[in-house]
């Protein structure tokens, strides 16, 4: 018997294209729903910035029946400090802080993924333990701390821990990005007569670069919007951070400045957006890249 084998011709592209249209549309579709949905309370937010005081809750609507910036010299200047002095301080421990977590946690997580000492396995793992911590578990220990430090009312306690290596997220994702990394080039430095340090500075950092970016962004975002901590250090309103200055339009015993804390929280979200703007790539590729053998 002659076995004969029927060969299906394959479908041409143009009928795959045409069967998966609608289905390409449908889901178009609904992801621009969800990213509108998304976006309207900021869009809302803007809208209400510009808005005259009494009409920011009368309307749904995102344009403004008139267009008013006063809302923002007057959120500028309106309290007893310039808004200024608020954004300089959020500046100032950002900027601290990235530093700390930069520095500090990529030398720990080196040291857990390429040093071999006594106890390191023991160590990773208390390390990894303090992620499973609440902050609040923390916080009166600490208060205790610095105010037997006389730390208070100043931005120590929001920027020393920094330097000391206290972000357990940054040590991990660092470690992970470094396991990556060949081990054939530290033999090699080592032939070369390079130290522990050298083989840190010249060969890991800028190896580590997307890694390094993806902590630095994520350092500055939280700090950035961080409330709960500087609530709980910082009591004079010279040394105040954006938040707690964005809380002092808000007053419960009289009338709330709406248009003017709308107007702050739009110029607080600048800085934010425009570092993620700068560095996405960065941060894409080192969240990709965590994690991954090489």
């Amino acid at each position: 018997m002659t076995e004969m084998m029927t060969v299906t011709a394959p479908k041409p592209p143009s009928d795959i294209n045409k069967r998966s249209l609608p289905g390409s549309i449908i889901l178009h579709t609904m992801l621009i729903i969800a990213s509108i949905a998304m976006v309207y309370p900021l869009l809302w937010m803007v809208s209400a910035s510009v808005r005259p005081q009494d009409e920011i809750f009368s309307s749904t609507s995102l344009i403004p029946s008139s267009v008013d910036f006063s809302s923002y010299v007057r959120g500028w200047f309106g309290l007893d400090i310039s808004f200024g002095r608020f954004f300089w301080n959020s500046l100032v421990i950002s900027v601290l802080t990235v530093t700390g977590n930069v520095v500090a946690c990529s030398l720990a997580a080196y040291a857990f993924a390429r040093l071999r000492f006594a106890g390191r396995n023991f160590w990773f793992a208390i390390m990894l333990g303090t992620l499973m911590i609440p902050y609040h578990v923390t916080l009166i220990p600490q208060y205790v701390l610095f105010l037997n430090l006389g730390w208070v009312n100043t931005i120590l306690p929001l920027v020393v821990p920094k330097f000391l290596a206290s972000d357990a997220f940054f040590i991990f994702l660092m470690v992970q990005f470094f396991r990556g990394i060949p081990r054939e080039l530290d033999e090699a430095a080592m032939m070369d007569g390079c130290s522990a340090f050298r083989i840190y500075w010249k060969i890991m950092l800028p190896l580590s670069l997307p890694v390094l970016a993806t902590a630095a962004i994520f350092s500055f975002i939280w700090t950035w919007d961080d409330f709960f901590g500087p609530l709980i250090y910082l009591n004079d309103m010279n040394t105040y951070t954006i938040q707690l200055g964005l809380r002092t339009f808000v007053d419960s015993t009289s009338a709330s400045d709406w248009s003017g804390l709308f107007a702050m929280s739009t110029l607080t979200l600048v800085p934010v957006f425009f570092f993620f703007l700068f560095f996405q790539r960065l941060l894409i590729e080192g969240i990709a890249t965590t994690g991954m053998k090489r």
